[in-house]
């Protein structure tokens, strides 16, 4: 059990891995990566138990967890930079339309820059299945019980992709607007897309996913004549928790918006 979320620690599958990965590196199969122990530890939540023991020790699991997690994000990201590639980290609610949109991203960058896609569900192929119909390379990586994705396995993951230089990597996180916040991957930006279908009160449910991102996405523009969804009221929630944060609009189905993203992606590589 994760001492972080509470999600379940079984095995996780990813395609062309040689063996199964733990889900989260404090399991202890290291595989390919190496372990820096000199990583400073992730900052961790606050969290205390007045008069009880077990309090401490759950903050020390937490903390080791992150730690390991950092060390292997640091690993990814001195990767990445090696082939000078750019990788975004897609975090969303389920359904929020991330795979829609990095189809039509994708298919809108073609000849641009080479892609590579990493896909993160609890089970099932479909959304790699949708990205490899487009011609990039995509690797599934299926967590089971686990509710994001964390930097040991999308480092397993990068082995089976051809990491050419210049290239871009999307991450697509598990559908959570919790959890995936905390885990480092080892990315260049992280990317949260809410949908105008959601709420716009989101931010302030979720601060921890708002506070983390870098762009804030607000999707599927074309539904809002038909949704109670305040566009700029939601911006003003999801700043009040990130000041820094760059908000953009849009919807892959009628293509508003799609240039300003595809103009972020640009000017971020």
């Amino acid at each position: 059990m994760c001492a972080v979320c509470g999600c379940g620690a079984e095995e996780v599958r990813i395609e062309g891995a040689l063996a199964p990965v733990p889900a989260h590196p404090a399991a202890g199969h290291h595989h390919h990566h190496h372990l820096s122990h000199d990583a400073p530890p992730q900052p961790t939540r606050p969290i205390h138990f007045p008069g009880t023991d077990g309090g401490d020790r759950l903050v020390r699991i937490e903390q080791d967890i992150l730690s390991k997690n950092q060390a292997f994000a640091e690993e990814n990201r001195a990767r990445l930079a090696g082939h000078g590639i750019l990788a975004l980290n897609l975090m969303s609610s389920p359904g929020a339309g991330k795979t829609t949109l990095l189809v039509k991203t994708i298919e809108a960058l073609k000849g641009e820059a080479p892609i590579m896609v990493v896909e993160g569900d609890q089970e099932s192929s479909n959304d790699a299945e949708r990205i490899r119909a487009t011609g990039a390379p995509a690797v599934q990586i299926n967590t089971g019980r686990g509710c994001h994705l964390d930097a040991h396995m999308v480092g397993q993951a990068m082995t089976s992709l051809p990491l050419a230089d210049r290239a871009l990597l999307f991450i697509e996180n598990i559908g959570n607007l919790v959890c995936p916040s905390g885990f480092d991957l080892g990315e260049g930006r992280k990317v949260v897309i809410l949908s105008v279908t959601e709420g716009d009160d989101k931010p302030v449910k979720y601060p921890d996913m708002f506070a983390a991102a870098d762009l804030l996405l607000v999707s599927k523009l074309d539904l809002l004549p038909h949704v109670d969804f305040d566009v700029a009221a939601c911006v003003e929630r999801a700043r009040s928790v990130n000041p820094g944060l760059e908000v953009l609009t849009l919807s892959a189905r009628s293509g508003e918006g799609m240039l300003a993203w595809l103009d972020w992606i640009r000017d971020a590589r």
